[in-house]
C-alpha cells in the first residue's frame, strides 16, 4: 500500500510508534494474514564491520531505546493517520491498538566497546512485535553509537585535556540533544546546548558569541560587560578583531585572574602558543587557553604539545566525525528456534540466539571478542574474560536498576583502558581486537 499524501495528522503526546518505516507495518498486515505473525522469532543488532578508519565502536543509545520502546503505542492519532492514508487493513489497525511489546532483550550496555560481529541487541518475541521495532531501534543505535564513537576518539586525543561539545547549529534540534548525551557518555566534559542539560543533567557551559562583541561600540566594552554579568572566571573570546589586541584588553577588563579565552579561527596551534607567551608576560600565567573552530580528533591530536587547554568540538562531532552512521542492522537470526540466515553476497549474517564475553591477558588488556550460539556448549572462559551482555527487557518489562549514565562514563574509560595500544591510533587498521566464531559455528 502507499499513502494517500492527505494533509498531516496530529501525533500523540510522547508516542514513538510512528518512528517506523512503512514497510514494518504492511509486513506485519501480510504476516497476520498468513499466519506467521505469531511464530517465535530472535532479530539481532549487529555491524558487519567498523566505519573506515575506526578501530572500535562505541555502544550508545541504548536506554534511549528502552524510553522509545515504553512509548511505542499506537494511540488514535497514530491509528487514524494508518487508517486515513490506507497503510495498513482494520484487522491490522485493531492489532496495533492493543500493541505492547511482551517479549525480552538483552544487549551489550551503553559504554561498552563493540567490534564487526558483535551482538549488540537481542529482541526476542513473535515476528509480528519485534519486527515493528526494526526502524526505530537502528535509527537510535546508528546516531548515537557513531558520535559516542568519534567522541571518544577526540578524548582520546585530548590526552585528558577538557571538551565541550557545541555542535548543536549544525544538526537536527532532536539530533542535537542526543549527540550532547553520546558525547558526555564518551568523556566530555559537558554541552552547550540546555535541553540535553534538562534531561540527562549535562553540565552546559557558554559565555558569549562574536556578536556580542559587535553590537558593542568596542572590544573594552564587550569585555567589560561579559565580566560584569559572569565574573573575572569568564572565558572570554580574543580573535573578533586582532587577537593580540584581544589579548592585552582581556586582561585589562578583568586582570590577571581571568579565567579563560577563547580562539575561534586561525592556525590555533601557532596562535595559543603566541597566546600563552603573551599571557604569561602580561601576568596571567593561570588564564586558561580554550580553541574551537572546525575540530575534529586528528586537529585535536595534532594540537597535543601546544599549550591549549580545552578544546570546543562542534561539526565534527554532531557528524560523527566523517562517519555519521554506525552501519548497525537488524536481522532475524532465528524462528522456532530453528537458525535462520541471509545468504547474499557481501551481506553475509550467522544464524541463531547468541551470547559474548570479551578475553583479556591477565594484566587486562583485551585479546578478542568470543560471539557463540547459546543453544551449544559455551567455550571456556579464563577468570580474566568478562561477558559482554546484559538483560535490559523482560515479559515487556524494562529490567528495573539500569546503570546510569555516569556508570556507563565509567564502563567506558575501563573499556578504553583494555584495548591494546595499536588499537587506540587514529590511523587505519583492522580493528583494535578480532571477533571470533568457535569452529564449530557455521553460517548456518
Amino acid at each position: 500500500m502507499t499513502s494517500s499524501g492527505h494533509a498531516p495528522a496530529r501525533r500523540s503526546a510522547g508516542s514513538s510508534a510512528l518512528f517506523t518505516d512503512h514497510y514494518e507495518l504492511t509486513m506485519l498486515s501480510a504476516a497476520l494474514r498468513d499466519g506467521t505473525a505469531d511464530r517465535p522469532c530472535v532479530f539481532e543488532v549487529f555491524a558487519r564491520r567498523l566505519p573506515d578508519g575506526r578501530r572500535y565502536g562505541v555502544v550508545a543509545g541504548v536506554d534511549r531505546v528502552l524510553d522509545a520502546l515504553a512509548n511505542f503505542r499506537f494511540d488514535d492519532a497514530e491509528l487514524e493517520m494508518l487508517a486515513r492514508d490506507e497503510v495498513v487493513d482494520g484487522e491490522t489497525l485493531e492489532w496495533l491498538r492493543r500493541y505492547r511489546f511482551s517479549g525480552d532483550v538483552d544487549g551489550y550496555p551503553e559504554g561498552e566497546l563493540y567490534f564487526p560481529g558483535s551482538p549488540v541487541l537481542t529482541v526476542r518475541g513473535t515476528f509480528a512485535e519485534a519486527v515493528l521495532l526494526e526502524t526505530l531501534v537502528l535509527s537510535i543505535l546508528n546516531h548515537d553509537s557513531a558520535i559516542a564513537s568519534a567522541a571518544a576518539r577526540m578524548v582520546s586525543a585530548a590526552n585528558g585535556r577538557r571538551i565541550i561539545e557545541m555542535g548543536s547549529r549544525r544538526t537536527h534540534e532532536e539530533s542535537a540533544v542526543a549527540a550532547a548525551r553520546a558525547a558526555h557518555l564518551a568523556g566530555f566534559a559537558g554541552t552547550s546546548n540546555l535541553e540535553a542539560g534538562r534531561r540527562y543533567g549535562i553540565p552546559t557551559t557558554g559565555t558569549s558569541a562574536h556578536s556580542f562583541t559587535l553590537v558593542h561600540d568596542s572590544e573594552h566594552e564587550a569585555f567589560a560587560a561579559q565580566v560584569a554579568a559572569l565574573g573575572t572566571g569568564t572565558t572570554l573570546l580574543v580573535d573578533t578583531y586582532d587577537i593580540s589586541r584581544g589579548i592585552d584588553t582581556a586582561i585589562e577588563v578583568a586582570g590577571t585572574g581571568l579565567g579563560a579565552i577563547r580562539i575561534d579561527s586561525g592556525d590555533v596551534g601557532v596562535l595559543a602558543r603566541q597566546a600563552r607567551e603573551q599571557l604569561d608576560a602580561l601576568g596571567a600565567t593561570g588564564t586558561r587557553i580554550v580553541v574551537s573552530g572546525d575540530l575534529d580528533e586528528h586537529a585535536i591530536a595534532a594540537l597535543r604539545a601546544e599549550p591549549v587547554d580545552g578544546y570546543g568540538v562542534g561539526t565534527s562531532l554532531v557528524t560523527g566525525s566523517g562517519a555519521p552512521t554506525a552501519s548497525m542492522v537488524y536481522k532475524l537470526v532465528e524462528v522456532d528456534g530453528r537458525p535462520v540466515a541471509k545468504r547474499s553476497s557481501h551481506k553475509e549474517s550467522r544464524g541463531g540466539h547468541k551470547e559474548a564475553f570479551r578475553r583479556h591477558k591477565p594484566t587486562g588488556t583485551a585479546i578478542e571478542e568470543v560471539v557463540y550460539p547459546v543453544d551449544g556448549p559455551p567455550p571456556k572462559q579464563g577468570e580474566d574474560d568478562r561477558p559482554l551482555r546484559i538483560p535490559l527487557v523482560r515479559d515487556g518489562e524494562v529490567v528495573p536498576d539500569r546503570p546510569s549514565l555516569e556508570d556507563n562514563r565509567q564502563r567506558l574509560r575501563h573499556a578504553l583502558v583494555s584495548v591494546p595500544w595499536e588499537g587506540l591510533k587514529l590511523s587505519h587498521g583492522e580493528p583494535a581486537i578480532p571477533t571470533v566464531f568457535p569452529d564449530s559455528y557455521g553460517h548456518g
